[in-house]
């Protein structure tokens, strides 16, 4: 990393980073009113998976009055986050990237599209091919239970199924992180390597904190997080940051700039 004009004051990252953070927050209102109008529709979207699930004759219940205004408004808020994303990210590397060299900071749009093509990917994946297994393992586990009924409530399912799908969103994002890390030479392949002891405890702890309390449902985001990880030492291994021929070439152009 870089700081052709010295280091800048606190005040001015502090400044900065209030910028930026105010229009992240401002595309995802704008997304947000924009997703409210369909809410409805995509809430019957999301809760697909557990009522498929639910035994015949069972559905979703709400439990209080308000609930079912707060569950679309939750709902509208994941959607907007989702939508939002690519200028969330825009935003992070704006702020990021006065510290960066000049070849690094030519990796923005590439950083924007795959972070962002990393997180749908993984919400796609959690919610096709994660969800309906692990709801309809949950319940028929909870109605085996003798004398035991399903009626789950629409606010309680929004609330494990946003937070499983950003948790997939984010697990996905672990190439990418990687890869930017082996650029800038925070990390290489044999690092990872090292350290892949910790990164498979970490893999389960994340999977305990973010998910039900079952194995399977731990399983389904250590193991994706554990593939991603074996990926990510191979995109470091290929492009992790070379020495130093890079860094003087973009010495030499920002000197030049400077002297402009």
């Amino acid at each position: 990393m870089s700081d052709t004009n010295g280091a800048m004051p606190l005040g001015t990252h502090l400044e900065e980073l209030r910028k930026r953070l105010m229009i992240a927050s401002g595309a995802w209102l704008v997304a947000f009113l924009a997703c409210y109008s369909y809410a409805e529709l995509l809430f019957e979207r999301i809760s697909e998976p557990v009522r498929n699930a639910l035994p015949e004759g069972s559905s979703l219940v709400f439990i209080n009055a308000t609930e079912p205004f707060f569950t679309l408004l939750k709902v509208a808020a994941l959607a907007g986050l989702v939508v939002a994303f690519p200028i969330i990210v825009w935003q992070l590397w704006g702020f990021i990237s006065p510290g960066l060299y000049a070849h690094e900071k030519k990796l923005v749009i590439p950083f924007v599209f795959f972070s962002s093509l990393c997180f749908g990917a993984g919400t796609y994946f959690g919610f096709t091919f994660v969800f309906p297994m692990v709801f309809a393992f949950l319940v028929k586990y909870g109605t085996e239970i003798g004398g035991i009924s399903a009626m789950l409530s629409m606010g309680s399912y929004l609330t494990l199924a946003s937070r499983l799908l950003i948790a997939f969103g984010l697990v996905f994002e672990l190439p990418i992180v990687i890869f930017f890390l082996a650029r800038m030479g925070v990390v290489d392949h044999k690092f990872l390597a090292r350290n892949r002891k910790f990164a498979l405890l970490l893999a389960f702890i994340m999977g305990a904190v973010l998910t039900p309390p079952d194995l399977f449902s731990q399983t389904s985001i250590a193991l994706p997080f554990i593939i991603l990880y074996e990926v990510g030492i191979i995109v470091a291994r290929l492009f992790g940051k070379k020495k130093s021929v890079e860094e003087d070439e973009d010495t030499e152009e920002e000197t030049t700039e400077a002297a402009e």
